[in-house]
């Protein structure tokens, strides 16, 4: 029989229960610790699972990969640590607060070549981003003309002192917790953006990071994309429309752990010269979550068989930060506030 990766979580709060659900679900992949501040005393059990105050105890357990799901100022170094203990690692978005930071955790990686990181960004696996993608791929709706992307929700917080609201903690704030999801699918969809427009604002929330992001970015082919990120979308809101040659691509609804965002569904309309501006379209609906099942999978597929990290590797995630945080310095305003 092959080996059985035993597997620690890094935080315990929502995302780390739903990755420890689906990490058992892998044949070769049980989750033997977890750590949380929320564990009052170490060597708990939850079931079989040793509960574990802090990352340090949880990396002196026998580990063979580790799921950071921890803040943002805290995953570069955890990630960082797990790589040096000789771990494969899986981290969740954002890979850090800025730039620097993934960068620090590239160069530890680059030390450690046997070893897998990946970088959890769930929504490439949703079926209509799966199905969108393919559909650009196979250019049977000729070529992108342009992009518009809305992510939304009516808040940044749950609670008055989540660490969201500290810039110095987050990096960053709805553009970097949730825009950053958008950003990733168009550079997925159309490649790299070389003109950045911005206006990043925090008038409403009057926290320390932004509560709206508003982008008009273009390629060096021409195509343009705009985004719209907001902690001000009082229904939560995901809409992503791909507008082609021949015709386009509309990504409504997102199905999540909340339920919030609507129906997850793709139209694909087919543009014909005399269909009178209203041409024929095809709609499918999903009523199934599979991304965070096929993302473990394929991590798991990749540490199991030593296969190279196809979605969510760290190079993506440095190309998605920079170009988030291009987002932010677009502003002149707002990058004074950034010291």
């Amino acid at each position: 029989m092959k080996k059985q990766l035993r597997v620690g979580i890094a935080g315990y709060g929502v995302v780390g229960k739903i990755r420890h659900k689906f990490i058992d679900e892998h044949p070769r992949m049980r989750v033997t610790a977890i750590c949380d501040q929320e564990f009052a005393s170490t060597a708990k059990k939850l079931n079989t699972v040793r509960c574990l105050k802090n990352y340090k105890e949880l990396l002196q357990e026998p580990l063979d990969v580790l799921f950071v799901c921890l803040p943002n100022y805290l995953s570069p170094e955890v990630t960082i640590a797990g790589l040096n203990k000789g771990l494969h690692v899986f981290c969740e978005k954002p890979p850090g607060k800025d730039v620097a930071d993934i960068e620090r955790v590239m160069a530890c990686e680059k030390k450690h070549p046997r070893q897998k990181l990946m970088y959890g960004f769930n929504h490439r696996y949703h079926q209509s981003v799966r199905k969108a993608l393919k559909i650009i791929r196979s250019g049977k709706l000729g070529k992108i003309i342009n992009l518009r992307g809305v992510y939304g929700k009516s808040k940044i917080i749950r609670f008055d002192s989540d660490w969201r609201t500290k810039r110095s903690m987050a990096g960053g704030g709805i553009l970097l917790d949730q825009g950053i999801h958008m950003i990733d699918l168009m550079r997925l969809f159309a490649g790299e953006f070389t003109e950045v427009h911005s206006f990043i604002s925090n008038t409403f929330w009057h926290h320390d990071v932004e509560d709206n992001a508003y982008a008009l970015m273009r390629t060096k082919e021409g195509v343009v994309a705009q985004l719209h990120s907001s902690a001000t979308q009082w229904r939560h809101s995901f809409n992503l429309v791909v507008n082609l040659s021949k015709g386009s691509i509309i990504l409504s609804g997102i199905l999540s752990s909340t339920k919030s965002y609507g129906a997850e569904t793709i139209t694909i309309v087919h543009a014909k010269d005399k269909d009178a501006g209203d041409p024929y379209e095809e709609m499918i609906r999903y009523n199934e979550d599979n991304s965070w099942h096929d993302e473990i999978f394929d991590f798991a597929h990749a540490v199991c068989e030593d296969k190279r990290i196809k979605q969510g590797s760290s190079k993506e995630a440095l190309a998605t930060m920079k170009m988030i945080y291009r987002i932010y310095d677009a502003d002149p305003q707002w990058n004074k506030t950034r010291g």
